[in-house]
C-alpha cells in the first residue's frame, strides 16, 4: 500500500462498495457506494441512525460480508475478492474484533479466552505467555488469569474481549457497538483505556456506534445516512 503524505500508510481502503439485501422481488440498499480510506494509528467512530448501514461496513471491511460491489483493500489486500479459508486466516492474522455481547467462550478462563487467536496461529506456549501477562497488565486484570467469565462483571468481561482482540497483534481493531452493554462509568473507563493503547502501540482502531462518549474521544467521525456517507469530520488530538 502506497504511503500518504504523512508517512502513514492506509490500513482500509473501500471503492464504490455497495450492499443490497434481497427477500424475494425486495431489495433493500443496505451501502449505496462508500469510499472510504482509513490510516495506519487511526481512532474512528462511524455513526448514525439504526440501518444507516454502520455495522454492514463494518461486516465488509473485515470480510465476514462481501460487497454487492466494489472492492475492499485490508493492509494491502483485495480481501474482497478472498473466500474460505484464504479470508478466515487474513482475518485471523490482521484483524481483531470487539463485540456489544463479548462473545467470550465461558468455559475457559480469561488467559484461555485471551491466547485463543494465539493457539489459532499457533504461536509458541512461551510467546503466549508473555503476550497474555503484558496485555493483562495493559488492561487492568493481572491476577485474573485464572477466572471464568460469568464470575466477571460487564466491564472486566469486555476487558477481557479488548485483550483477546489486540494481544495477537493485528493491524485493526474492529469495534460494534462496545459499551452498549455497559454503563456510562464503566464505558467511558473502557474507552479510555482502548484511546490509551492506541496510542502506545499504534494500533488502528474503528467503532461501529450510537454512543456520545466514543465520538467525543474520536480522531475522526464517520457519519452514515441511508448508506452513504453524509459527513467526515476530523478533530486534532489533545
Amino acid at each position: 500500500m502506497e504511503k500518504t503524505e504523512n508517512g502513514k500508510t492506509s490500513i482500509v481502503l473501500t471503492e464504490n462498495v455497495k450492499k443490497d439485501y434481497r427477500d424475494d422481488d425486495i431489495v433493500v440498499e443496505a451501502i449505496r457506494g462508500i469510499d472510504l480510506e482509513v490510516k495506519h494509528g487511526e481512532f474512528t467512530a462511524i455513526v448514525g441512525p439504526s440501518g444507516s448501514g454502520k455495522t454492514t461496513l463494518l461486516n465488509i471491511i473485515s470480510g465476514l460480508d462481501s460487497p454487492t460491489d466494489g472492492k475492499v483493500w485490508l493492509h494491502g489486500k483485495l480481501v474482497s475478492e478472498m473466500s474460505g479459508k484464504e479470508i478466515s486466516d487474513f482475518r485471523r492474522d490482521h484483524v481483531g474484533f470487539v463485540f456489544q455481547a463479548y462473545n467470550l467462550i465461558p468455559v475457559l478462563t480469561v488467559e484461555e479466552n485471551i491466547e485463543y487467536i494465539m493457539l489459532l496461529q499457533r504461536l509458541g506456549k512461551e510467546v503466549r505467555r508473555q503476550r497474555v501477562g503484558a496485555i493483562l497488565k495493559d488492561v487492568g486484570l493481572k491476577g485474573f488469569e485464572d477466572r471464568f467469565p460469568p464470575k466477571l462483571s460487564g466491564g472486566q468481561q469486555q476487558r477481557v474481549a479488548i485483550a483477546r482482540a489486540m494481544v495477537s497483534e493485528p493491524d485493526l481493531i474492529l469495534a460494534d457497538e462496545p459499551t452498549a452493554n455497559l454503563d456510562s462509568t464503566t464505558g467511558g473507563e473502557l474507552l479510555d483505556m482502548m484511546r490509551e493503547l492506541n496510542v502506545k502501540t499504534g494500533m488502528t482502531f474503528i467503532f461501529s456506534t450510537h454512543d456520545r462518549m466514543v465520538m467525543e474521544r474520536a480522531d475522526r467521525v464517520i457519519t452514515l445516512k441511508d448508506g452513504l456517507v453524509a459527513e467526515d469530520k476530523w478533530k486534532s488530538r489533545n
